[in-house]
């Protein structure tokens, strides 16, 4: 259905209007008509018409100042206006104000209806799009809270979110590139700092996710994570330079009327921790601080700044430089690492040139840190007694340069190792997988079997086998079988039963398919040479 409305001073203009409808729309239009413009502001009120036939010259208000009180109340509105004042200043108005068609009394039969008909496609593609507009705006409904979830979690867990960082930005419209953690935590009662019945809890805010989620953004643009027992944790995309005085007490107020509006909605204890302000790859130690801030207060509201739970450095310290290198050896980049290190070494020398035995320290330091990063990540044995050399090695060093060069060599080496003995650990684990093969391809052999003997999961196993080798499992024991298959078959002295069976399999049928698929003939064939 259409609504259309018709106003004009003159009855015999909206009859004849009335009749042109009836006759070429019949059944598909609601039709209103007023005379005055100020009864056809009126009426426009309560009628909300789709399209609207307007005279110019009415008694009162006239028509283009009635179009303008409308629009304000019905934006959608089309409008067609219908006069006999042909005046430039008209037009020009109506121009403006987005008027669909401007018509010259007397109006010919023909032309109002095409006009009619233009006004309802038109009417027609606002409705399609208004309702494709909010099946999206539906939808998303559904989805933004997923893509959510999937940003927090993948903050906590930084599985590949420095890879992953943009496309959350994108998806969500986040345009900065840092901000700050908050954790909420809510249970029965604090004792000490510790939330009681936190898992009855976290079941009860369950069934009231949606609210919170609602509550939550009601307050701060930021998205909101899932439920974790008693916890959920946001990300509040903000600018560095907003962790001042005045924009942190004005996030402490908005927090704490956060907070007394969840708590008196849930009935639970609420409490708030927030983390500092981060680049994006840092998120992380923004909810390390914003979790210290909650265990370090028994407060509603914690911010992480106001609490003395952060190492300070001296001015001119390069903390920069410093978590570069250890990002560094995290990621096996041993060449980069030792660019770092020798720029913090430089600032040493320049700063405390004559402190030998601070430097020696921090060598010392940064190299167990190092190795320890590289000990965690993976493929190395720890000894006891493998660094037992380090302290005297060290000490012994006479010159600046020596424990530069030693510094540099071992901070890159602990790099190396990140990379290269996770290398070798996959390497071996596939070798001793092969030998097995190699000794016992002959019996029906499985993948289980291989993975339980170099004790791997068979997910795992077979994910690393085809990674390191090139083949999957199959493949590979299929390719061991063909390859002595043929050779049996070149020596002529077995029979193709002892060939078959010597290689592994019980029906010569089946292998004789197997071979031809490898080989593209098949054992007799290829024995005869064709």
């Amino acid at each position: 259905m259409y609504k259309i409305m018709l106003a004009d001073d003159e009855g015999i203009v909206i009859d004849s209007l009335k009749m042109i409808l009836e006759n070429n729309f019949q059944g598909i239009c609601e039709v209103e008509s007023a005379k005055t413009g100020r009864s056809v502001i009126e009426l426009a009120e309560n009628f909300r018409p789709d399209i609207a036939f307007m005279d110019i010259q009415m008694p009162g208000i006239n028509g283009i100042e009635a179009i303008r009180e409308i629009k304000q109340n019905c934006p959608t509105t089309l409008f067609i206006i219908m006069s006999a004042y042909d005046k430039f200043d008209y037009a020009q108005e109506a121009i403006n104000l987005g008027v669909l068609e401007y018509l010259h009394k007397p109006v010919n039969h023909k032309k109002i209806i095409e006009v009619i008909q233009k006004a309802m496609r038109r009417i027609d593609d606002q409705r399609t799009k208004r309702s494709d507009d909010l099946k999206i705006k539906e939808k998303l409904e559904f989805v933004v809270p997923i893509i959510e979830n999937g940003l927090i979690s993948s903050i906590l867990l930084q599985e590949n979110f420095g890879k992953d960082a943009d496309k959350y930005k994108e998806l969500l419209g986040i345009r900065e590139n840092h901000g700050y953690m908050m954790i909420l935590e809510y249970g029965d009662s604090v004792e000490g700092r510790d939330m009681t019945n936190p898992v009855g809890s976290g079941v009860k805010v369950q069934s009231l996710y949606s609210e919170i989620r609602e509550l939550i953004k009601r307050h701060f643009t930021c998205s909101v994570g899932p439920v974790m027992t008693n916890k959920i944790v946001c990300f509040v995309p903000a600018n560095p330079e907003l962790e001042g005085y005045h924009s942190r007490s004005e996030v402490i107020e908005l927090s704490r009327e956060m907070i007394r509006e969840l708590t008196k909605k849930l009935g639970l204890t609420c409490r708030l921790g927030i983390g500092s302000i981060q680049s994006l790859d840092k998120l992380t130690e923004s909810y390390r601080d914003a979790a210290n801030a909650l265990r370090n207060t028994d407060g509603s509201v914690a911010h992480c700044r106001d609490l003395p739970i952060f190492c300070e450095y001296e001015e001119n310290y390069p903390i920069d430089i410093e978590e570069s290198i250890f990002e560094m050896v995290k990621k096996g980049m041993a060449e980069e690492s030792g660019v770092e290190t020798d720029r913090f070494f430089n600032w040493m020398e320049r700063s405390y040139g004559e402190c030998i035995n601070d430097i020696r320290l921090k060598v010392l330091e940064f190299v167990l840190m190092a190795e320890h990063i590289a000990y965690e990540s993976g493929g190395m044995v720890y000894h006891f007694t493998d660094r037992a050399e380090y302290l005297t090695s060290i000490m012994s060093m006479s010159s600046l340069e020596e424990m530069r060069s030693w510094f540099i060599n071992k901070i890159s080496q602990a790099a190396r190792n990140v990379v290269n003995k996770k290398h070798e650990y996959s390497n071996g684990v596939i070798e001793r997988a092969k030998e097995y093969i190699e000794k016992n391809y002959k019996k029906d052999i499985s993948l289980d079997e291989v993975s339980q003997e170099v004790d791997m999961s068979s997910y795992y196993f077979s994910k690393l086998f085809k990674e390191v080798s090139g083949y999957n499992f199959i493949e590979y024991v299929t390719n061991m079988r063909i390859e002595l298959a043929k050779e049996l078959l070149m020596d002529g002295s077995l029979s193709m039963k002892e060939i078959c069976v010597d290689v592994g399999y019980g029906d010569p049928n089946y292998f004789s398919r197997i071979f031809k698929k490898c080989v593209g003939v098949t054992p007799t064939e290829f024995r005869e040479g064709k």
